[in-house]
């Protein structure tokens, strides 16, 4: 029999519905039953494509004796943490004081009133590696909560001042300066893998926001280490198997050090990020290779990942017909079926396909060699090769699309839509591709008309109160996307929506008294502790992400009191950024546009004439951390105040561009050229 989660919306509770379990989703009746009945809660949370989540629920929450021991002892709760972040924030910080380290699935044991006496991630049914088995740990907390109240009630609020402490840092009254940039450089060349890229050891993640930093801070030092540290990463995750080779898009993390064996699931906002990463390495470098992966990353995306009306989905599973990654992977013997035995022998070679295999005696594919390498072997040109696996991948794309998919979380976020929007119109201004600038238009139509009601953001498309109002980092994400679609269109919609939702963010999330940012709005459900997590971590924080909008938003419409918020959150994080830079990667960037000497591309058409699209394009050629593109019809009425299109008007009923400097601009002109030359002056 169904239990209440069954008139839930999210993927992931829906996945638990008929569990034994007696789940309640997150809300005052199960706080309520936990009082009247005496009981502590176990909250439980995870997300539909989190492969451990799925190993438990199938050990522990599908076994009728251990849900018999839940049922009987605790209110149980069940959390999909991408509906509700602010609960996961608080609580995983909890966990992190308790044991040190966090993930998913995250369990918790709260009392009636929210705080939390102890937890961890995952708990296998028996004793296991070290790790107490979960009926064990439900027997213990069950005993404890009963024979030793006054100690849980006393670990509790202890725990509780610890979280509030973590959320509670303070701004610096040291100067914001190229030197934190330097040492925060420094810091990521000590903790960088030169052998294979990226940062530490394993499991190893993409941290494109680090990559990012690099970027500009080459773009910024001329340091050519920065360079060679992106490029070697880019390079090596592209080759990996951790990037989907036929079908494009990237695995979450790979569990090795050599970005070859990825943790299967796809997630929306780590292809975005490295769609978006890929784009502007691209312009920087001018290097092919890497056009043809941000492509296949957004080909991907528009392939499999969105929804017809616009938006884009959550996520894609890790498991496939309950066995992790087994869509993705292929044996020789499949390849000569598909392609036949010569096509087959070459591709194989490229593709590190072997008999014994890479990958529990499967093969994941990769480019472990150089194609020059391959193709000598082979007697053929490094351009017939690159012909040939461009001809093969399709056909095996085709032959994979038959194969048993993982499962899609067809839920709609709100901030990581805005990733993807941002992704989808820088990369079709670079790239010159209509489609991609179509899916950002559809889905800022989508998220504007369909998550926004009674003039609030939402988090999620579901009907769920759990899926309800919008946090800071769907402000800042979504209002980070229009910005870019502005930038790449010059549509003025979409930069008088990302205006006016930056002012219903600094009303709802702004605190004057603290001059911080809360993830939280003021309207929004209070939790024992209001949560502040600032730290960038899979994807920007929604802090650091408002942060970069206030700044450039203070440029466009001359309000210096959004350029001061930005000063003090940027302060808030400042010994962050130098000591801890792979947790302040966008942070970084934030600071390095912050301290940069701006500029102002901006474009004015006439009534009638032609658009902007000629200007934008060229704007959009070269790598530009520090100039502000926006683009008005002349004479615009709502933002004819702002400065940037104060005394614009058009030449000739041409478009019209204007490269200024702290609002004193040089000679107009309707030249991309010569606009293009005053820009990288």
């Amino acid at each position: 029999m169904p239990n209440r989660l069954s008139n839930e919306t999210s993927l992931y509770l829906l996945q638990h519905k008929d569990n034994p379990v007696d789940w309640y989703p997150w809300g005052e009746e199960a706080f309520e039953a936990a009082r009247e009945r005496d009981l502590p809660v176990l909250l439980s949370v995870g997300y539909s494509s989190c492969h451990w989540c799925h190993v438990m629920e199938r050990e522990s929450f599908e076994n009728p004796e251990i849900a018999a021991m839940m049922n009987e002892s605790f209110i149980s709760i069940k959390v999909d943490r991408e509906e509700r972040p602010d609960v996961d924030s608080v609580y995983m910080t909890a966990i992190q004081a308790m044991t040190g380290h966090g993930g998913w699935p995250m369990t918790v044991f709260l009392t009636a009133d929210g705080s939390p006496f102890y937890g961890g991630t995952y708990f296998p049914p028996e004793d296991r590696g070290g790790l107490p088995s979960f009926p064990r740990v439900l027997s213990t907390m069950a005993e404890v909560f009963s024979t030793r109240r006054s100690d849980v009630i006393t670990s509790g609020r202890q725990l509780v001042d610890r979280i509030n402490q973590s959320f509670a840092a303070g701004r610096s009254v040291e100067p914001l300066t190229d030197a934190i940039l330097r040492a925060a450089f420094d810091q990521l060349t000590n903790q960088f893998d030169d052998r294979s890229g990226g940062f530490g050891l394993q499991p190893k993640f993409p941290q494109p926001q680090t990559l990012e930093f690099l970027l500009r801070f080459y773009h910024r030092t001329g340091v050519p280490l920065a360079l060679e540290m992106l490029e070697l990463t880019l390079d090596k995750m592209a080759a990996g198997g951790m990037y989907d080779q036929i079908g494009g898009g990237f695995h979450r993390y790979s569990t090795d050090a050599f970005w070859l064996v990825p943790h299967f699931e796809k997630m929306l906002y780590d292809n975005a990020l490295l769609a978006r990463l890929y784009t502007h390495a691209f312009q920087a470098t001018r290097n092919p290779s890497y056009a043809r992966v941000a492509q296949g990353i957004l080909d991907y995306v528009l392939r499999e990942m969105r929804h017809s009306d616009g938006g884009f989905y959550a996520a894609q599973d890790a498991d496939s017909e309950g066995v992790e990654g087994k869509f993705f992977v292929w044996r020789p013997e499949q390849l000569a079926r598909v392609l036949g035995n010569a096509d087959a022998n070459v591709v194989a070679d490229y593709f590190g396909v072997t008999t014994e295999g890479n990958f529990e005696g499967m093969s994941i594919l990769n480019v472990p060699n150089d194609a020059s390498e391959v193709a000598a072997r082979h007697s053929m040109s490094v351009a017939g090769l690159e012909s040939l696996v461009e001809s093969a991948s399709a056909r095996l794309l085709e032959e994979r699309s038959g194969r048993i998919a993982p499962l899609t979380d067809t839920k709609v976020i709100t901030s990581w839509n805005g990733l993807m929007m941002a992704a989808m119109a820088e990369a079709a201004a670079v790239f010159g591709r209509d489609d991609y600038l179509k899916s950002a238009h559809d889905n800022a139509d989508f998220i504007l008309t369909n998550m926004v009601r009674e003039d609030r953001l939402r988090r999620t498309d579901g009907d769920s109160d759990n899926g309800a109002q919008g946090f800071l980092g769907d402000y800042s994400h979504l209002i980070d996307g229009l910005l870019a679609l502005h930038s790449a269109d010059g549509d003025l919609r979409w930069l008088v929506q990302a205006e006016k939702l930056t002012r219903q963010a600094v009303a709802l999330f702004w605190d004057p008294l603290q001059s911080r940012f809360y993830d939280t709005g003021s309207d929004q459900e209070s939790l024992i502790i209001r949560p502040r997590d600032v730290t960038d971590n899979a994807l920007p924080s929604g802090h650091s992400m408002m942060t970069g909008v206030l700044a450039r938003l203070s440029i466009i419409t001359g309000d210096g009191d959004l350029r001061t918020m930005a000063s003090d959150s940027l302060r808030s994080v400042r010994d962050i950024m130098i000591q801890f830079p792979t947790g302040a990667g966008h942070w970084l960037s934030v600071l390095d546009f912050y301290l940069s000497d701006h500029k102002e591309a901006v474009i004015v058409t006439g009534a009638g004439g032609p658009g902007p699209d000629e200007l934008l394009r060229r704007l959009a050629s070269a790598y530009q951390t520090s100039t502000v593109v926006v683009s008005a019809p002349e004479n615009a009425e709502d933002v004819s105040h702002w400065p940037v299109f104060q005394d614009r008007t058009v030449i000739e009923g041409k478009p019209t561009a204007y490269v200024c400097r702290n609002y004193a601009c040089q000679l107009p002109t309707t030249n991309p050229d010569a606009m293009m030359s005053q820009v990288l002056s």
